[in-house]
C-alpha cells in the first residue's frame, strides 16, 4: 500500500480568502488559479499494518504541531474512505522554496492527497481527489486538476470540488518569479478575513471576477486575464491589510518589481504582476518578451526563474519513490 505522486504549486488569479468551514475548509466563494511548472512537490505516502505510529517528514524534516495537523485531516479522511487504519508514512520534497509566497501548501498537499488516495486503493476522479486535498489547503484542490482550474464554493464534497478550465493560454503564458524570501503564514490571515472592514467590499464583487476571468481564459484574452489577476492581487492585500492583524506581507522589492512592471507595460509590453499572500511575486507575460521581462525583474535585487504552466497531480512510477 504505497504510491507516489507529483503536483505543480498553483498562481492563484482570482483568489480566495477567509474560510467559512476552517475544519473542511469551505471557502466564502469560488477561486481561479494556473499551476506553474516545473516547480513541483514529490509524495511518497505508505500505509503500514504493522507500523504503530503516523510519521510525517517535507524537505527531511519532521512535522510536528499545526502542520502535522493538517496532514491528519487528509490522511485521516483517506483512511475513512478506504476503510482502514494502518499507519501511515508520509515523505515530501519541493523543487522550490516553501513559505515565501509560491504556493507549496498547494502543490504538497496536492500531491499528498492523489499519493495517498492511490496507496490507499481508492479509484477516484481528479475532482473527486481535489476534495480530499482541500482538507488539507483549499489551493491544493486546484492544484490536482491543474493548468487553469476552478474551485467552486460549496457545502459539500459534491460542490466544493475543483474542475479544470480549457484555454489555449496554457501554450502562451510565460511566469517570471522573483523570489523575496520573507517568511509568510498564511493562516491566521484566513481566520480573520471576515473581520476586515474590506472584506465585505470584495464579496461584492468576486462573482464578477469570476465570470470575467472564466470568459477571458476561454476567449485566451491574455491581456484582460492577467490584468484581472493583477487587480485581484490588490484587492486581497487590501482585505488582508485592513483585517485585525494588520497583516502586510509586501516588501520594498515586491514594491519595486510592481514598478518595474508599470514601466514594462507603459512601453507596450504584455506583462502583469500578481501576489498571493506572500512578497514574492509572479509575473505574467507571454514567451516573446519573456528574457527583457526577466532582466527587468533581476534588476530589481531579486533572484528569478521563467515557468511554464503545469498539468494535474499525477501518480508516478515506484522508481520515483522517496523511500
Amino acid at each position: 500500500m504505497k504510491a507516489t505522486a507529483k503536483a505543480h504549486p498553483i498562481q492563484g488569479l482570482v483568489k480566495y480568502h477567509g474560510m467559512r468551514d476552517p475544519d473542511l475548509r469551505l471557502p466564502y466563494h469560488d477561486s481561479i488559479s494556473v499551476c506553474t511548472a516545473p516547480s513541483h512537490t514529490r509524495t511518497t505516502v505508505a500505509f503500514d499494518p504493522d507500523a504503530t505510529d503516523d510519521r510525517y517528514r517535507i524537505d527531511g524534516d519532521v512535522v510536528e504541531g499545526r502542520g502535522a495537523e493538517r496532514i491528519d485531516h487528509v490522511v485521516d479522511h483517506v483512511r475513512e474512505l478506504a476503510g482502514i487504519d494502518h499507519a501511515v508514512r508520509v515523505e515530501s520534497a519541493n523543487s522550490f522554496p516553501s513559505n515565501v509566497g509560491f504556493g507549496s501548501s498547494s502543490s504538497g498537499f496536492a500531491a499528498l492527497a492523489t499519493a495517498a488516495c492511490e496507496a490507499a486503493g481508492l479509484d477516484m476522479t481528479r475532482p473527486e481527489i481535489s476534495t480530499v486535498a482541500r482538507r488539507g489547503s483549499s489551493s491544493a484542490a486546484r492544484a490536482v486538476t491543474g493548468a487553469f482550474s476552478h474551485l467552486y464554493a460549496g457545502l459539500n464534497d459534491d460542490d466544493c470540488r475543483s474542475k479544470r478550465i480549457e484555454t489555449d493560454l496554457e501554450s502562451e503564458l510565460r511566469i517570471v518569479t522573483g523570489l523575496v524570501p520573507a517568511y509568510k503564514e498564511t493562516e491566521q490571515a484566513h481566520r480573520e478575513a471576515a473581520d476586515s472592514h474590506m472584506f465585505q467590499a470584495r464579496m461584492a464583487h468576486i462573482h464578477g471576477q469570476i465570470a470575467e476571468m472564466r470568459d477571458a481564459l476561454r476567449s485566451a484574452d491574455f491581456d484582460r486575464a492577467f490584468e484581472l489577476a493583477e487587480h485581484d492581487s490588490l484587492s486581497l492585500a487590501a482585505t488582508t491589510m485592513t483585517g485585525p492583524a494588520g497583516w502586510v506581507y509586501w516588501q520594498p522589492r515586491t514594491i519595486a518589481i510592481f514598478n518595474a512592471v508599470r514601466e514594462l507595460r507603459s512601453e507596450g509590453v504584455p506583462v502583469y504582476f500578481s501576489t498571493d499572500t506572500g512578497a514574492s511575486v509572479y509575473v505574467n507575460t507571454v514567451e516573446e518578451h519573456v528574457d527583457a521581462v526577466e532582466a527587468a525583474v533581476a534588476d530589481c535585487g531579486v533572484d528569478t526563474d521563467v515557468w511554464t504552466v503545469g498539468g494535474p497531480a499525477r501518480v508516478l512510477d515506484e522508481s520515483e519513490a522517496l523511500f
